[in-house]
């Protein structure tokens, strides 16, 4: 009987600990941390070209394509921001990861730089769908920030790049390919 309740919690705990990692993970000290970590000059980022580069640029690994590959080397943050499905109705869930992530861009180390909202999208719907599906989702986390948490909207760009840049080694099908990305481009703006 003890060795069921044993095996019984501990199956409870391998249960939980997925969970509370995923928790442990996004906090605004590690977006603090993996945002301000800008070495020397930030490259000049057309976000136009951008778009364009992702669009013409499917089944290319994002680094090797010209503006992307300055992109990448920019300091990123990759938060699971949950949308409804084939929707750009963001979660209740995820409005505690998008509040970090605002107090973040808020904190003296941050408050200074613009930074490119990068939305993604698994593989399964067509392409035009995704690429318009993952430009209005990063429009909607742009919206968040400037409406609800007060974050300066011309700090922040946004871009959707559709399923052309699935984590490496994952299906693009997959659903945590459904994620956004941040990127510190580096561009000082003056305090209001």
């Amino acid at each position: 009987m003890m060795s069921r309740k044993i095996a019984l919690a501990g199956f409870a705990a391998a249960l939980l600990l997925p969970a509370l990692a995923l928790a442990q993970q996004v906090s605004q000290e590690r977006i603090i941390n993996g945002l301000g970590k800008l070495q020397g000059a930030a490259p000049i980022v057309d976000v136009e070209l951008l778009r364009q580069e992702a669009m013409n640029g499917s089944g290319k690994q994002m680094s090797g394509l010209p503006n992307w590959s300055k992109v990448a080397r920019l300091p990123q943050m990759v938060v699971e921001i949950d949308f409804a499905n084939d929707s750009v109705a963001i979660e209740p869930e995820s409005y505690r990861t998008l509040g970090m992530i605002a107090d973040a861009l808020h904190h003296p180390n941050l408050w200074a730089y613009k930074f490119l909202v990068v939305g993604h999208t698994s593989s399964t719907g067509t392409d035009q769908h995704n690429l318009d599906l993952s430009q209005q989702r990063a429009e909607a986390i742009k919206e968040i920030l400037s409406t609800t948490f007060a974050v300066d909207a011309s700090r922040l760009y946004a871009v959707g790049v559709g399923e052309y840049f699935p984590i490496e080694g994952s299906k693009s099908e997959a659903a945590n390919n459904r994620r956004v990305q941040l990127y510190n481009l580096g561009v000082f703006t003056r305090k209001p």
